[in-house]
């Protein structure tokens, strides 16, 4: 009997594995039979797509792209001719319809901020990163939900500051500008004090970017004006009962230094440069106003886009109010371009990106770093070692700028020095600085940044009374 049911159970315990190897099984083919029908109507529906009036469009961004320029120029799509083809736009140093020609007496240009040197990143994500905007795209002055920033675009930036470690955006506003330069007079204006009879008085500390100066003379009004240097005004105690807003810039436009504010009072942060690539990032700032620009991120300065992070609502809807005075809005293109660029900047945490933007930096500092070591009459600016969250090592600031100092007497002018020896540089002074310094950008091509070197290492060699030949 009891062996009986133990073959029973043994029979039951049988059945019942076999009807859950069963159910497995159909519960897996209707699953992965759902899934290739999905792929199956993806992959019908792929191809039986066929491009209409995309199809010129696709055609002349490829032609473009094509064409080489013999490495040394580049061809726009908003620049053809009359039956088509692209034109080379050349590089400095060359010419000729294709870019071949190049000037031996040729200087090296190196006064200005863009970020040339990362065409190449983007070139090779050019799938990611190509836009087609229909001829109907975006035709009404705000979005659908009623307002003038795209909320993706504000999402994106969001998790960008978070996988950089940079900046603090959780409970803050967000407000859109034409770039950082926009934005910083917004802030002034969101700042001031309202009060004609005691304007407040703007101020930045030396050497600071010519922009904040010019700008807010330009837009001074009875409510704000440009009061200089915050060194000079803090040594005679002249601010006393006064209303004052500061330019923090930090990293900073020319020598890369981490700035803090001189007053403790109301202060706008350009931080434009702090990222990766840059500068370590120690923490996440936290400030007031923070303010970030597509184009000393990614390079794309043409886009003119640029954001602002602000921590007080009545500030931000000063801001908010300013730009829309100003622009009634940012342009719904140039966001779109930003939320691709963007998209590509965050894949894969960043890495890709700041990777190829930070080994670049780090090895035109090196090679810079080498050459002045053998001189006694030029020297760069002092970068000191620290700890980098995003990157996860101890490690020198790769500032975009080089704060090149003429250590001899008589060279008083380092800019005309440098033109001297066929380097044009941007002089100190306009920096508000002495002219025994000049501002070198160190983000140019690479074509560019060849001929910096040749040109500096034959400066140099100057020194010891021997020309190295090119």
């Amino acid at each position: 009997m009891n062996k009986m049911k133990n073959n029973c159970y043994g029979i039951c315990f049988f059945i019942s594995v076999a009807i859950n190897i069963l159910l497995c099984i159909g519960i897996y083919l209707y699953i992965g039979g759902a899934r290739r029908r999905d792929m199956k109507q993806e992959i019908s529906w792929q191809s039986s797509l066929t491009l209409t009036w995309t199809e010129k469009a696709a055609a002349e961004a490829e032609a473009v792209a094509a064409a080489s320029c013999s490495g040394h120029g580049r061809a726009f799509v908003d620049r053809l001719t009359s039956d088509g083809q692209p034109v080379c736009e050349c590089f400095n140093c060359y010419s000729g319809s294709d870019c071949s020609v190049y000037s031996l007496e040729c200087a090296a240009v190196v006064t200005s901020g863009d970020l040339t040197f990362l065409e190449p990143f983007w070139i090779q994500n050019a799938a990611n990163t190509a836009v087609v905007i229909s001829g109907w795209h975006r035709m009404s002055y705000n979005y659908a939900h009623g307002t003038k920033m795209l909320t993706e675009l504000e999402n994106c930036i969001r998790k960008l500051h978070s996988i950089a470690g940079n900046a603090v955006t959780e409970g803050r506003y967000m407000v859109f500008g034409v770039g950082s330069a926009q934005l910083l007079s917004a802030a002034v204006y969101a700042l001031s004090s309202g009060n004609s009879s005691s304007p407040s008085n703007v101020l930045a500390s030396i050497p600071f970017y010519w922009l904040f100066r010019d700008q807010t003379s330009f837009f001074s009004s009875k409510y704000f004006e440009f009061e200089g240097n915050t060194n000079s005004l803090q040594s005679k105690n002249s601010t006393n009962n006064q209303d004052v807003i500061e330019f923090v810039t930090s990293p900073n436009n020319p020598d890369g230094e981490l700035k803090k504010p001189v007053f403790g009072g109301k202060a706008i942060y350009d931080q434009v440069f702090y990222w990766p690539h840059f500068t370590p990032i120690p923490e996440p700032s936290d400030q007031d106003i923070m303010i970030f620009s597509l184009s000393k991120l990614t390079g794309h300065a043409g886009s003119r886009f640029g954001w602002a992070i602000i921590k007080d609502r009545d500030v931000y809807e000063k801001m908010l109010l300013y730009i829309s005075m100003s622009d009634v809005g940012i342009s719904q293109d140039t966001q779109l371009r930003a939320l691709k660029i963007l998209e590509t900047t965050i894949d894969e945490d960043g890495k890709p990106f700041f990777e190829f933007a930070y080994t670049k930096m780090t090895e035109r500092w090196d090679r810079l770093t080498s050459a002045f070591s053998k001189s006694t009459r030029f020297s760069l600016q002092n970068r000191h070692p620290f700890h980098c969250n995003y990157f996860n090592e101890t490690r020198l600031p790769t500032p975009a700028f080089a704060w090149v100092k003429c250590e001899r007497e008589e060279d008083n002018d380092c800019r005309a020095v440098l033109e001297a020896g066929k380097i044009i540089s941007l002089s100190g002074s306009r920096l508000s600085a002495t002219d025994r310094y000049t501002r070198v950008s160190l983000t140019v091509r690479q074509d560019d940044f060849e001929l910096l070197m040749i040109r500096f290492t034959n400066l140099i060699s100057l020194e010891n009374g021997s020309l190295q030949t090119m």
